[in-house]
């Protein structure tokens, strides 16, 4: 059950950061392997500079969406 909590959580984080960057979603499994890999990237990144994501849900999902955002920006980065 955890596991499709983990898959809905990456999914709605990366629908999420498609709306913010690009206004379109990646289809349902890029949603979930961008969400699942910000969430990720968000929670190594968050531990770094010690923030606490205890918020439940909500902190899950924010947490999910600034690593995807941080991802996606890298990669943009270092595409050009």
């Amino acid at each position: 059950m955890e596991l499709l909590y983990f898959l809905l959580i990456g999914a709605a984080a990366g629908w999420l950061t498609g709306q913010l960057t690009k206004g379109k979603s990646f289809g349902i499994a890029g949603n979930i392997i961008i969400g699942v890999l910000g969430a990720v990237v968000g929670g190594f990144l968050f531990g770094l500079l010690g923030i606490s994501t205890s918020g439940g849900l909500f902190g899950q999902l924010i947490t999910a969406v600034a690593g995807a955002l941080v991802l996606l920006w890298v990669a943009r980065f270092f595409r050009k």
